[in-house]
């Protein structure tokens, strides 16, 4: 592993400990200034730290207590002071109103190194949908195939 790769795996490690904790400064540390963030909810862009910020209490705010955020396949590419990471994430807690459901999240993740210091420039957040019913496929394992629901309809 290089020392790039050493370094984006520490860096996501500890941006998903602070998620899973709340930890609202923490996590906005990881992010540039000017980052763009997509994710599963409106608006189609979040630009600049205040309104990825905003998005993220929106996220923290609809768990009772913490959030459990496991991370899988992290796949990892670094070319000089820019890199790029995907991975999936497995989102559950308890979500208020008493909702105990895991959900599967597609992640990917652009990286620039500045002054020696990996940031977060870019990210997109994406839940899988079925097309047929556009509605959000909850797969009770990753490697489901599409087509198949959880229950085996």
């Amino acid at each position: 592993m290089t020392t790039h790769e050493s370094e984006m795996r520490a860096l996501l490690a500890h941006r998903a400990d602070a998620q899973q904790t709340k930890d609202i400064d923490r996590l906005m540390s990881f992010y540039a200034p000017d980052a763009v963030y997509y994710d599963v909810v409106p608006p189609l862009r979040f630009t600049g730290t205040d309104e990825i910020r905003r998005n993220f209490l929106r996220w923290f705010d609809g768990y009772v207590g913490p959030i459990s955020l496991e991370t899988h396949d992290l796949t990892l590419a670094a070319d000089g002071d820019i890199a790029f990471a995907h991975m999936l994430h497995l989102d559950s807690g308890e979500r208020k109103g008493g909702l105990q459901a895991s959900i599967w999240v597609r992640e990917s993740v652009c990286l620039q190194r500045t002054n020696g210091t990996w940031s977060i420039t870019h990210e997109h957040v994406s839940i899988p949908i079925d097309p047929a019913t556009m509605r959000v496929w909850l797969p009770s394992d990753k490697d489901q195939p599409a087509g198949h629901s959880a229950n085996g309809q």
